[in-house]
């Protein structure tokens, strides 16, 4: 991934949400942490379109998400907090498809692009089952699954362990671990980034620190004693 951030900044109704920040983003795994409200979440959003910088600007390998929305979207997968909130129709397969139909997929090629996506993270059994039925580390896999069979070389995660037990939470974890896609995770799960390439810590809507897990985690857990 290449991500820039160039003085991007966001303000709600006069809050500022994310001071601006000038970053430069590389690698394949990077955890974002911070507290409830610490704009982290609005910073995870401005890298795939979801929010707008009202400041400054952010490109995504070279794409400008304003200016290029649909390339950034087409190139950049995102899996929200809630998703129970992203799965739209009642059985997963149909789902799938919607949203590949969404993408311009041709009508031949969606069955094996959903069953693909589903079989890779282990759970091509869900195929025909319905969203309310799935246990909350099934609806994660489902949602990412979803996410997956879009072809995206970056994906942001919201959240993905937290509403999990233990077990999921760690089939969770170990799923992200592995993808071959570039992963930014959004998360209050600590344990689950300390194996990442880099961690940011969000305090306030400002950047406080950016740097290995272990460092800038126990930087966290020392301004939260």
């Amino acid at each position: 991934m290449h991500i820039e951030f160039r003085a991007a900044g966001v303000t709600h109704e006069g809050r500022v949400a994310l001071h601006p920040l000038t970053l430069e983003l590389t690698g394949r795994r990077i955890g974002v942490i911070g507290l409830n409200g610490s704009g982290k979440t609005t910073f995870a959003r401005l890298i795939n379109g979801l929010t707008r910088p009202t400041t400054g600007s952010v490109t995504v390998n070279g794409r400008d998400s304003v200016s290029d929305a649909q390339g950034v979207m087409a190139d950049t997968g995102f899996v929200f907090q809630s998703p129970q909130n992203q799965i739209i129709l009642p059985i997963l397969k149909d789902d799938i498809a919607l949203g590949l139909k969404a993408r311009g997929v041709a009508k031949a090629d969606i069955p094996a692009r959903s069953e693909a996506a589903l079989a890779r993270l282990g759970i091509a059994h869900l195929a025909k089952r319905r969203a309310h039925e799935l246990s909350g580390g099934e609806l994660q896999l489902a949602a990412l699954a979803a996410v997956l069979a879009t072809e995206p070389s970056l994906v942001i995660l919201d959240e993905p362990t937290n509403q999990l037990d233990l077990k999921n939470r760690k089939r969770v974890a170990d799923t992200i671990q592995a993808l071959e896609e570039d992963v930014i995770v959004v998360s209050h799960d600590l344990a689950s980034l300390v194996d990442f390439e880099r961690v940011l810590l969000f305090h306030e809507g400002r950047l406080a620190a950016d740097g290995a897990p272990s460092a800038v985690i126990a930087q966290y857990e020392e301004m939260n004693r």
